[in-house]
């Protein structure tokens, strides 16, 4: 009895410490450069020009939290090519991550009056 308390003991400080690795949040990158690579990388040709999402890739501005989001992008889910250390580095990802941070959100669509006239 005293192993199994011990076990989940010793899960519940590792699962802790992880929640405390995860909630660091982003390095620090800076948006200009960020902007820079989201086209020289052609990212846009899938999510927008604004990450908003296009045909082929799903919105990403504002961003997922950094850890899945660099996930995804060195281990992508689905057809998006994978963006190794070697042709991003990580510096380059939190670039990318604080240009889609930095961009505003989208309006409601409630304000848009256009959009309350259609049936």
């Amino acid at each position: 009895m005293s192993s199994r308390i011990g076990s989940i003991a010793v899960g519940m400080i590792f699962s802790l410490a992880a929640s405390a690795a995860i909630g660091q949040g982003a390095p620090i990158g800076d948006a200009e450069h960020g902007k820079v690579l989201f086209e020289a990388t052609g990212c846009y040709q899938c999510h927008g020009y604004i990450g908003q999402g296009g045909a082929a890739g799903p919105a990403i501005a504002p961003p997922l939290a950094f850890e899945p989001f660099e996930f995804q992008l060195r281990q992508p889910r689905f057809v998006m090519i994978p963006y190794s250390e070697e042709v991003l580095s990580d510096q380059d990802a939190a670039d990318i991550y604080a240009y889609l941070a930095s961009l505003p959100p989208p309006p409601d669509p409630a304000s848009i009056p256009l959009l309350q006239t259609m049936p």
